[in-house]
């Protein structure tokens, strides 16, 4: 049975990489068996194995995954990107949220990307991000986000980050800057 699984592995990894543009087909080794690409994978710098998952990544572009509190404000000064925080409603009209950030619940955010931008906007109230744009989602204290950001990741997004402050770190800073 794991013979089995790991030929099914072996046989998709080269055709998501491919479909990624991560590395072309033709440099992945033809024989040997699972583990022999996994290594292979591993030294060529496509892969790494992280949290029981296989990640995808490129050694000179990855950028950090995790925006600092000044990085997340500079973004919103220069909607250079979508913030999107993840958090239920009834969070956001308790607590508060982070002003031009979007409400797309953690349940929801699977088949919010998948939306089209019209459907998107009319169910979201902003505009729907691309594959290729920034996208930083936001939670209560980052748990959440980083869920969120794997979705988006495995749609086909290619540039996104989380805010492993969320509001708690957002409303600690905003309070600070204030009374100074």
């Amino acid at each position: 049975m794991a013979l089995n699984v790991c030929s099914r592995l072996m046989r998709s990894i080269p055709r998501v990489l491919a479909s990624r543009n991560v590395v072309p087909v033709t440099r992945l080794p033809t024989t040997g068996s699972c583990w022999t690409h996994l290594r292979y994978l591993q030294q060529t710098r496509v892969i790494r194995y992280e949290g029981g998952l296989l990640r995808n990544f490129s050694s000179s572009s990855q950028p950090s995954i995790d925006v600092c509190y000044e990085q997340l404000k500079k973004l919103l000064v220069s909607r250079s990107g979508v913030v999107i925080d993840v958090r239920e409603p009834w969070e956001l009209r308790e607590y508060g949220k982070i002003p031009g950030s979007i409400n797309v619940p953690l349940g929801q955010v699977n088949g919010a990307l998948q939306l089209k931008p019209d459907e998107f906007k009319e169910k979201f109230g902003g505009d729907m991000p691309t594959h290729s744009q920034n996208i930083v989602f936001t939670c209560l204290a980052g748990v959440r986000s980083k869920t969120a950001l794997d979705t988006a990741v495995s749609l086909g997004y290619i540039n996104v980050q989380h805010y492993p402050g969320g509001w708690q770190d957002w409303a600690e800073r905003e309070i600070i800057q204030t009374k100074e």
